[in-house]
């Protein structure tokens, strides 16, 4: 057989086995998926305040909670959310008011608030955030800390318009 036929044959399989896939709906052009929005985590709404004050810092602080805000689909950031944060401290429990505040992301969807360095609560150092508001669906986050001795801890949002 000569070295054209069997490129000829090789042409016409894979064109035929291209055919084939294509109409199946296998072959699909790459497209953006969006970004998806956060799920409320279990326990994360554990002793939630509704209405906690915006403040500077949540006691004589030590401790820096931070994190991002964005918007589900396109990953805009957020500017002005307010998203709340307690967490058992060396000042206080999680259930306590004073171990309660709120503070706004900015321009950037960035948001930081200092606090009193978080200590285990049942076993486990964790933080609870929360946004809720009418603009987005509410979101409860509890992440856990790797280590308790350490001094800071991220949690990251992305909300879906109600």
């Amino acid at each position: 057989m000569s070295k054209s036929a069997n490129t000829r044959r090789h042409f016409i399989a894979a064109g035929t086995a291209s055919l084939t896939l294509a109409a199946t709906g296998l072959i699909v052009p790459a497209r953006a998926q969006g970004l998806a929005p956060t799920a409320t985590m279990r326990g994360g709404a554990n002793n939630y305040l509704p209405g906690a004050p915006i403040v500077d810092r949540i006691g004589a602080g030590g401790f820096w909670m931070t994190g991002t805000v964005r918007k589900a689909g396109d990953g805009a950031p957020l500017d002005g959310q307010r998203i709340q944060v307690w967490a058992h401290t060396t000042e206080g429990h999680e259930r306590d008011a004073h171990s309660h505040g709120a503070t706004l992301t900015d321009a950037q969807g960035v948001f930081r608030l200092e606090m009193p360095q978080i200590v285990p609560a049942f076993g486990q150092a964790h933080a609870h955030l929360a946004y809720d508001s009418a603009e987005f669906r509410s979101v409860f986050l509890r992440p856990l800390m790797p280590s308790s001795s350490d001094t800071s801890l991220e949690a990251h949002f992305v909300l879906q318009p109600v």
